[in-house]
């Protein structure tokens, strides 16, 4: 494992070579693996793409958002145009069901409404976050999937992680009760974690995931 100095030097590189971000306006404290990012960002999207970064460095036990996003002037909107610009995209992109209802307050987007897949709630987000005005998303979109047997939602997620090149599998049990999976045991990195999750969602008939995965050697 890294030394907490190791780990914050080898985050500050991923930082700088991230092009979407600017990583002189961003801390980063390391305190045992638990990384804490402060500073100021121009967008919702340079927010997401820092803690993407973070997240991607082996070592990294968990980490703490404390980056504010401030808008230079010249992008700053009214909630009135970010809404109708939220309503635009979610119109407007493929994978996102109609049905869906968003309410902008303070640049702030919360999204409501239900889906049958993990990914559609992922792309609602995705859709809206990357516009101009956007200060963050809080994504309260309910998965409610189609029922499959119990024991098809386990196999098909043990398949899943079986087949991903990155992981090693055998140290990753699934439990699974009603649609609410939960995983457990021990993976390399954050990234790993990461991956393992989104194996778990993209499985028929999951309701929720429990991530209570580890990072660790």
């Amino acid at each position: 494992m890294k030394t907490d100095a190791q780990l914050r030097a080898d985050i500050f590189e991923e930082l700088k070579w991230e092009p979407s971000i600017r990583e002189a306006e961003i801390g980063v404290a390391v305190k045992d693996g638990v990384v804490t990012l402060t500073g100021h960002v121009e967008s919702y999207a340079q927010k997401y793409a820092a803690e993407r970064a973070a997240e991607r460095v082996s070592s990294v036990r968990a980490l703490a958002d404390d980056l504010h996003v401030k808008l230079p002037s010249e992008r700053a909107r009214t909630d009135t145009e970010v809404a109708h610009a939220v309503a635009n995209a979610l119109d407007w992109d493929i994978e996102v069901p109609h049905g869906l209802t968003a309410r902008v307050e303070k640049g702030w987007v919360y999204l409501d409404g239900s889906v049958e897949w993990q990914y559609e709630k992922g792309a609602a987000e995705r859709a809206v976050r990357y516009l101009t005005g956007v200060q963050g998303v809080t994504n309260r979109i309910m998965v409610k999937p189609v029922r499959v047997s119990t024991s098809a939602v386990s196999k098909k997620i043990r398949e899943a992680l079986h087949r991903t090149a990155e992981l090693d599998s055998s140290r990753i049990t699934v439990e699974e009760r009603e649609g609410k999976v939960t995983l457990k045991g021990k993976v390399r990195s954050w990234a790993e974690r990461t991956d393992a999750e989104r194996a778990a969602w993209a499985a028929p008939g999951v309701l929720s995931v429990e991530d209570e995965l580890t990072v660790g050697v």
